[in-house]
């Protein structure tokens, strides 16, 4: 195990080339396989324009109130999927513990776009652009797979708080 910390250079991706943003060419590339970013972008693009279609479709049509952007539908499910605290083993004393920490901004957002990713793929019977708009949807909504899994990460925080004054040993990044 080394001893000094590792400095390395953060890559940021170039933006989408549809909506221009780092944050969606980040999403493409944790929903690419086998290098295949067409596929992938398709994919993304399509569930947006899914979830456009279907927030249209809630609106009451005798309403002034305008309809929710399919982006702006994904900015908050993934926000609502994102977890704020996780725990992490530390080894003190010679025994193992599950120390509850708060999550770092660049961290946050990975998780919840990787839980958003694995829960519409273990979506079942449906091309993949249908299950990723039904996951963020559901998301939106505070419901669905990746959203469950935001809240057992809380719950197991949660039960483990009483270690919390163990989180100041161990890594002292910030």
């Amino acid at each position: 195990m080394p001893r000094r910390a590792r400095s390395y250079v953060r890559r940021i991706p170039k933006p989408d080339p549809k909506f221009n943003s780092v944050k969606y060419a980040k999403f493409i590339n944790y929903l690419m396989e086998r290098g295949k970013k067409t596929v992938a972008e398709t994919i993304f693009y399509d569930a947006i324009d899914i979830v456009t279609e279907k927030m249209a479709k809630q609106v009451d049509p005798n309403s002034n109130e305008k309809p929710l952007d399919g982006r702006q539908v994904f900015e908050i499910a993934l926000k609502n999927v994102s977890p704020l605290v996780e725990v992490k083993g530390r080894r003190i004393g010679g025994s193992n513990y599950q120390v509850p920490m708060e999550v770092q901004e660049p961290r946050r957002t990975t998780l919840g776009m990787k839980w958003l990713i694995l829960a519409s793929r273990n979506r079942k019977g449906a091309p993949m652009r249908e299950k990723m708009a039904a996951e963020i949807m559901d998301a939106y909504n505070k419901l669905g797979n990746a959203f469950k899994k935001r809240e057992d990460t809380h719950r197991m925080a949660e039960s483990n708080k009483a270690f919390a004054h163990f989180a100041r040993f161990g890594n002292k990044r910030k």
